[in-house]
Formats: structure tokens, C-alpha cells, sequence
């Protein structure tokens, strides 16, 4: 494969845990070329993305903070395929690189949560009238897909479910998109959930949890040692039925990082959720 057919890739937030795999992942991957690595620590301006990630050899791509110049010169580079910007940087931050991704031509292929349904919706017609492909995706997992389709099948027989995720202290935003996500796929199910038996009272506000769709409770937990967990639990009389999901290495989402770098090249709108792809 020539190097002009390679997809060009940057990665946005390339010193973050979960962007050094990505920068592992995608330097691997025999179909890809990284081509920018970005991130604002200052004390990681100027190193080299592959020793950061602790590959065995330099990558010879320097990690800088100019996050829209490396857009446009990867942008102007005469590349068969339309580059794609891989971003797991900060919710405060996303929505403005997903938009000025997409006004260069860039694909971003988002692992950042924390956007709103109205900025979704904005990204939306954004991409759409750019006719650019773009990924939302609350979680890479294969594991995570699976867990979902089967709480949308266990929905159909229990009335009442809550879901509680586990997180890393690092993790700046809650509920997580992925238990959001898991949320509003039981919601899409037309019925409401947890119709009340008794009238609660929280002694201490915010004890039951967060209220999303349809009657269905979010619990966010954040503790050092935890990386990414999600327990979706179902309750009939007589019986407990329980989802779990838990992540023991980072790696484990990046098949499915590859597979949305791959994909996002052939939409011409945006996309929220790795199952929609699968």
C-alpha cells in the first residue's frame, strides 16, 4: 500500500490514557498513517507521541497543542483517503474541536462524552450540511454493544431497572455517556419504568440516584483503581436479573477505535453509537 493511500489520522489528547493506546493502535494498524498528535500539557510539548506511549521505537511525530493548524495542513495534503481526527480530550472542550474537525474536512471519531442532546443535534446539521462523516461514541467496546442489546431484550419482560456505572476519579463528567446511552435505548422502548409502589423521600438529595428517561435511575460511582465499569440491574418479584460490563484494560476499545476510523470515511453525517457501525 502506498503511503498516500494510508488514512491520515491525528489524535486529540494523544497523552491521555486513553489516547497513548490509540497512538499505539493506530501506528500499528497497517492501513493508517499518524500524522498529528495533540495535546495542551505543556510539560509533553515537543516529545515524540510513540515514546509517550511507550512503543520500542520513536514514532517521529512531535506532540504539540496547535490543534487547527494540524487540521489544515493534514487538510491540504493531497491523501487518497479524508483525514480523521481520533479525539479523547475534556467535554469542555469537545464541541468546539468536533466543529472546527469538520469545517477542515477532518472526520472526528469522538470518545469524549459529555455533550448535550442541543450540541449533538447542532453537530448534527453541521456535518450534515458538510456532508462529513462523523462518529459519537460513548463506548468502543464490543462488550458494551453486547451488554446493551441485551438490556433492550430484558426490557421487554421487567418493568423495573436502574443502572449504576463505575468510573476512574479522572473521569470529569456523570452520568457517563455510555449509561446515558444505555438510558435512552430502554426509553426507546415506549414504556415508562420503576412505576412507583411507595412515596419516597431523600434524606440526602441525590441518594437515588440521577433521574433520566422513562422512570430509569443512573448511579455514578468515581474511585481510584476502577478504569470503566456498568452494572444494568432488573428487578421482578422473586427474582434479580443483572447486566455487567467491566474493563480491565484500555486496549479492549481499540478495536473498536480502528473500526470507526475506517467506517466514519464512508458517512456523509453524523453517527452516535458504535452499534450503529457494527
Amino acid at each position: 500500500m502506498a503511503k498516500q493511500d494510508f488514512i491520515p489520522v491525528v489524535i486529540n489528547g494523544a497523552t491521555g490514557k486513553m489516547g497513548r493506546e490509540v497512538v499505539k493502535a493506530v501506528a500499528q494498524a497497517p492501513d493508517m498513517n499518524l500524522m498529528g498528535a495533540i495535546a495542551t500539557s505543556p510539560e509533553h510539548q515537543g516529545k515524540d507521541a510513540g515514546e509517550l506511549a511507550g512503543l520500542s521505537e520513536p514514532l517521529e511525530v512531535p506532540i504539540t497543542n496547535q490543534l487547527e493548524p494540524m487540521l489544515g495542513y493534514v487538510a491540504g495534503e493531497r491523501q487518497m483517503q479524508p483525514g480523521v481526527m481520533v479525539d479523547f480530550t475534556h467535554p469542555d472542550s469537545i464541541y468546539d474541536n468536533i466543529r472546527s474537525a469538520i469545517a477542515y474536512g477532518i472526520r472526528p471519531v469522538v470518545g469524549t462524552t459529555g455533550l448535550s442532546p442541543e450540541q449533538i443535534q447542532d453537530l448534527a446539521d453541521f456535518a450534515e450540511k458538510a456532508s462529513t462523516g462523523c462518529l459519537i461514541i460513548p463506548n468502543f467496546s464490543i462488550g458494551m454493544v453486547l451488554l446493551q442489546q441485551a438490556a433492550v431484550t430484558a426490557s421487554k419482560y421487567f418493568d423495573h431497572v436502574e443502572i449504576i456505572e463505575l468510573h476512574h476519579n479522572q473521569k470529569a463528567d456523570a452520568p457517563s455517556g455510555t449509561a446515558i446511552q444505555t438510558a435512552q435505548m430502554l426509553a426507546e422502548m415506549g414504556k415508562t419504568f420503576n412505576p412507583p409502589v411507595v412515596e419516597e423521600t431523600e434524606k440526602i438529595k441525590g441518594a437515588r440516584g440521577s433521574q433520566a428517561l422513562d422512570g430509569i435511575r443512573i448511579h455514578s460511582i468515581r474511585l481510584p483503581g476502577l478504569i470503566a465499569h456498568q452494572e444494568v440491574i432488573f428487578g421482578a418479584p422473586g427474582e434479580i436479573y443483572t447486566l455487567r460490563h467491566d474493563t480491565s484494560d484500555r486496549a479492549c476499545y481499540m478495536p473498536g477505535v480502528l473500526l470507526a476510523i475506517r467506517k466514519v470515511l464512508q458517512l456523509k453525517s453524523l453517527v452516535y453509537g458504535l452499534e450503529k457501525i457494527l
